[in-house]
């Protein structure tokens, strides 16, 4: 995420603030990419704490706008749990505008989101996250951290946050934008396999007979069937763009850090994006060692998963804006 200011006095302000300490309130404008002067807010304010502006005539912001079902709020922890959600779903949106998906620059069509818990009364209900014909489900009762703690060791995952269930399930979605654009599934096919393989099938071998990723996956979860394998390749190239984009705008640098100014999602190279996200993750990983702390980025590049990766970047990066004959 970029440096972020103040409209009323110019003092840094972060991407989640609803008022400066000069007072002023802060309303983000997904647009411009930043905070705006004088921004009606968005009507979930109270509701959630949402910082966007509203969209002309909606009320709502981009973000709340997609939301198209919200969880059961008779449950008390169940807005805390939605506001939660909704502010890791505007940062990834964020993220995605600058490549200019779901801007005015996107002509193609939004995913609609539905937030649901699995605390309704005194029941629980399961809730599976996924995306069908454009419609995202996201299980809001994850964004409690001990809830979702336990289910990363029981599923023996590495790393599991709202964030990243958010871009996972975006990149379901945006397969299907890029589906449609001429030579991507010819070239996917080739480097992820066939996504016409019976999907219901694979998912039952993956959990009867779960595979290590190896040298041709990112993570477990993406062995099990060539959608999922972009899933999680797309996720983690938003994952890997954004930390480096993070640190650079904090002022940090180091041996082959770019300076301040780099834009990583601005990098047209592949390679040098990537290795530039390597030592970044090594640095930063570094950090939290020093205080006993998991590591942020705990998964190891392979040069097939970093071929994956740079393919999933190249058409994430210019995909939402990518004329009908395949180029800009």
């Amino acid at each position: 995420m970029q440096h972020l200011t103040c409209p009323h006095c110019g003092q840094k302000v972060y991407f989640q603030n609803t008022i400066c300490a000069c007072g002023a309130a802060l309303t983000f404008d997904p647009e411009a990419g930043g905070f705006v002067p004088n921004g009606i807010p968005c009507a979930q304010a109270q509701d959630i704490g949402c910082n966007w502006i509203a969209e002309a005539g909606a009320g709502l912001c981009r973000s709340c706008r997609a939301v198209a079902t919200i969880p059961d709020l008779s449950v008390a922890e169940n807005r805390a749990l939605w506001a939660k959600s909704a502010a890791a779903l505007r940062w990834v949106l964020a993220n995605l505008a600058r490549w200019e998906w779901f801007t005015d620059a996107d002509p193609g069509p939004r995913p609609v989101f539905a937030m649901l818990s699995e605390r309704i009364g005194g029941a629980s209900v399961p809730v599976s996250m996924g995306h069908a014909d454009g419609i995202i489900t996201i299980n809001v009762a994850e964004a409690d951290p001990a809830l979702r703690l336990a289910r990363q060791q029981q599923l023996g995952e590495l790393y599991r946050s709202m964030i990243g269930h958010m871009r996972h399930e975006i990149a379901h979605f945006l397969f299907q934008r890029l589906a449609a654009l001429p030579g991507f599934l010819v070239a996917f096919r080739a480097m992820f396999g066939d996504e016409r393989a019976d999907y219901a099938a694979a998912l039952e071998r993956h959990y009867a007979h779960p595979q290590p990723p190896g040298e041709r996956h990112i993570t477990a979860y993406a062995t099990m069937h060539p959608h999922e394998d972009w899933a999680e390749t797309a996720a983690h190239v938003l994952h890997l763009v954004d930390m480096t984009d993070s640190l650079v705008a904090a002022g940090l640098t180091g041996p082959a850090i770019p300076p301040p100014g780099y834009d990583a999602y601005a990098d047209p190279d592949g390679d040098h994006l990537l290795q530039v996200a390597g030592v970044v993750a090594l640095a930063v990983n570094e950090i939290n060692r020093a205080l006993d702390n998991p590591d942020v980025y705990p998964f190891v590049l392979t040069d097939t998963t970093c071929e994956k990766l740079k393919f999933a970047l190249h058409w994430l990066s210019f995909g939402a804006t990518m004329a009908p004959e395949g180029r800009r």
